[in-house]
């Protein structure tokens, strides 16, 4: 169970994140939209897995390998707008959030 703290800061990721995903995102990944859906934190504060549902492109898995070449460009972008609020930034890892294509699957299938 998360913290108050590991909530607090995984709400501020996931907005600033996806406030530098949403502006930046499409120039840095060829016009792919990216939603953080959501970003869980370690006990110590260190690392944050961050999970993100990926769009308008063909291949996902090859879109979060370009991600995850880029993240210290992004956790660098991340520290500029959160530095008065941490102390330090956590590393991130990123992964593939397939919820939706699940939930998307569930209903084609109760339609048949």
């Amino acid at each position: 169970m998360e913290s108050q703290r590991q909530q607090k800061i995984a709400r501020l990721i996931q907005k600033d994140l996806g406030t530098l995903f949403q502006r930046e995102g499409s120039g840095m990944f060829d016009g792919a939209m990216i939603t953080v859906t959501k970003v869980n934190i370690t006990g110590d504060l260190s690392l944050a897995r961050v999970y993100l549902s990926l769009f308008a492109t063909k291949d996902k898995d090859e879109l979060l390998i370009t991600i995850n070449k880029k993240r210290k460009n992004i956790r660098h972008r991340l520290a500029s707008k959160i530095r008065h609020q941490l102390r330090a930034v956590p590393e991130l890892e990123f992964y593939i959030d397939d919820s939706l294509d699940y939930i998307e699957n569930i209903e084609n299938l109760l339609k048949k």
